[in-house]
Formats: structure tokens, C-alpha cells, sequence
């Protein structure tokens, strides 16, 4: 990402979720920073108000496929199948238009799904900061983690849910994001007083975009899924 000196973009991944992406939103309001929201489909569709509160406060949303598979696992169609359905009903709860960006669950990105971008005019966006908080190593570690990697066009990724099924509570194991919340209460303004500015990652596909998802993703290495 390239958007001046000292301008970083902040990611969550896996929302909307009733429970912290109010948290996340207010902390975001309270610091007067945008930052672009990966969801997934089948969480907004179950809750549709808090997606629509993402759109309603100003910052981008993106495509995170319907229920958050290991692309590179699954046929085209199928493939095609998440990311189109999760554009629709995106569309369709916020009263705009499909998002323009998308990112691959664990980083996994698919020569299908890169294709699917093209065809919708998605473009893939990738992380370079990963505090790994989807996995709870503590608020301690996540603030010294974005802060010992944030610097000029980095993109941080968080997670302000998890895919929302009867197995998984979302006051339960890893779908548990108040380490991210309480992080975020610390670094955020860190940064903010270090002189840095956040942003959201440019819409405008590029003839490039595979390539340089490809290049983003070698660069961090996809991981399991959160």
C-alpha cells in the first residue's frame, strides 16, 4: 500500500459480530480512524444491523466468502460461490454497491478466486502486520507485536469475529476477540502519537492485482485458519 510516509491501514477480519464490532467501532470513532471491515456473508446475514452500522459510520467494507473455507480446498465453482454470495448479501443488507475488495480466509489465495476477482472487479488485499490475536497470545502480545512491525504502508490485520455457528459461542475459545478490543485501546493511539495516519487500502483494481496478492502472500505465508 502506498498512500504517503507514515500512513498504515488497519484490517478486521471475520465480522460482523453483535458483541465486538461495536467495540471496535467505538475505539475506531473515538480516534477518529477509518479502517476496512473483511466480512464474512453468513455473518451478515445473521446480523444485519451491525453490518449496516460498519457501512453507516463510513469505513470500507470487503469480501471475506460466505463461511470462511480454505479456498485453495474447494472446486472453482464453488469458490465462485462464496465470493459471490457474500458481494450480494453485503449489497444487499448495507443498500450500496458490492464491495471492491476482497481477502482470502487464512491468506489462502486460490488461482480461482483470483480469478473470480477479475470477473467481479475485486481487488485482493493481503496483510503485512499479523499480531496473531485470532488465536488469544495475550493483549500484551499484540500490542508488541503491531508495535514492533507497523511502519509506512503496512497493513494490520485484527479480527472483530469469528463465523458464528451453534459450535462456537462467541463468548467461547477462539471466537473470544476482547484481547483484540483491549489491544487495540493501547496501540492504536500509540501510533496515532508516533505521527502515523490510517487509511483504507485503494478500491481501484489493478491489471496487476494477482500478481501483487501473489507477492504479498509469499512475503507472510498464508496460516491456518482463524
Amino acid at each position: 500500500m502506498q498512500a504517503g510516509p507514515k500512513v498504515l491501514a488497519l484490517t478486521f477480519d471475520d465480522g460482523p459480530s453483535p458483541l465486538y464490532t461495536p467495540q471496535v467501532l467505538a475505539v475506531l470513532r473515538r480516534y477518529h480512524v477509518a479502517a476496512t471491515f473483511f466480512m464474512l456473508g453468513a455473518n451478515v446475514e445473521k446480523y444485519p444491523a451491525t453490518a449496516c452500522r460498519i457501512a453507516a459510520e463510513g469505513h470500507a467494507l470487503g469480501n471475506h466468502t460466505w463461511s470462511h473455507p480454505r479456498l485453495d480446498t474447494l472446486p472453482p465453482a464453488r469458490v465462485r460461490e462464496e465470493i459471490e454470495r457474500t458481494n450480494d448479501a453485503i449489497a444487499r443488507t448495507t443498500g450500496g454497491r458490492p464491495p471492491a475488495l476482497f481477502r482470502a480466509p487464512g491468506g489462502h489465495f486460490a488461482p480461482a478466486a483470483l480469478a473470480v476477482c477479475a470477473d467481479l472487479q475485486l481487488r485482493p488485499i493481503s496483510w503485512s502486520v499479523d499480531p496473531e490475536d485470532w488465536s488469544n497470545p495475550g493483549t500484551d502480545h499484540i500490542v508488541r507485536n503491531v508495535l514492533a512491525h507497523a511502519r509506512t504502508g503496512s497493513v494490520i490485520l485484527n479480527h472483530d469475529g469469528t463465523l458464528s455457528t451453534h459450535a462456537t459461542p462467541e463468548h467461547e475459545g477462539r471466537a473470544d476477540r476482547s484481547q483484540t478490543i483491549a489491544a487495540l485501546h493501547i496501540w492504536l493511539p500509540q501510533l496515532l502519537e508516533d505521527g502515523y495516519r490510517f487509511t483504507v487500502p485503494d478500491a481501484r483494481p489493478r491489471p496487476d492485482a494477482a500478481f501483487a496478492c501473489e507477492e504479498a502472500r509469499q512475503a507472510v505465508g498464508p496460516r491456518p485458519s482463524a
